[in-house]
């Protein structure tokens, strides 16, 4: 298990802010088209956060055009994921927000943490 350790620590992210589920977060993702890579924008709030380590993924979910609710699963520690920046900090009392996912409008708020 030590071996373990010692060969993820070249791969693990040191760089990443802090944030729970709740959050409204930018993700910045490596988008590679053709030859050209260049960087896309997912802003939405985190609906869950899980796994640890290497393993440790993080769910966003926004509402797309059309409301139509569009929701990626990024690795935490992935290369193509260049940062990830937190705009809001959110209030809330559970883990997992599967709820948001039948709230529409003004009922899929969160409020906003001191």
């Amino acid at each position: 298990m030590d071996v373990m350790k010692m060969v993820e620590q070249d791969y693990i992210k040191k760089d990443i802010p802090p944030f729970k589920p709740g959050d409204t977060v930018r993700v910045y993702v490596k988008v590679v088209e053709g030859g050209r890579e260049r960087t896309q924008i997912f802003e939405g709030t985190v609906i869950r956060r899980r796994g640890r380590r290497l393993n440790e993924t993080f769910t966003v979910r926004r509402i797309s055009h059309g409301g139509v609710g569009v929701e990626r699963t990024f690795p935490i520690h992935s290369p193509r994921l260049d940062k990830i920046e937190v705009t809001r900090r959110g209030r809330v009392r559970r883990a997992r927000l599967y709820y948001l996912r039948e709230r529409i409008g003004k009922a899929a708020r969160i409020r906003e943490r001191k």
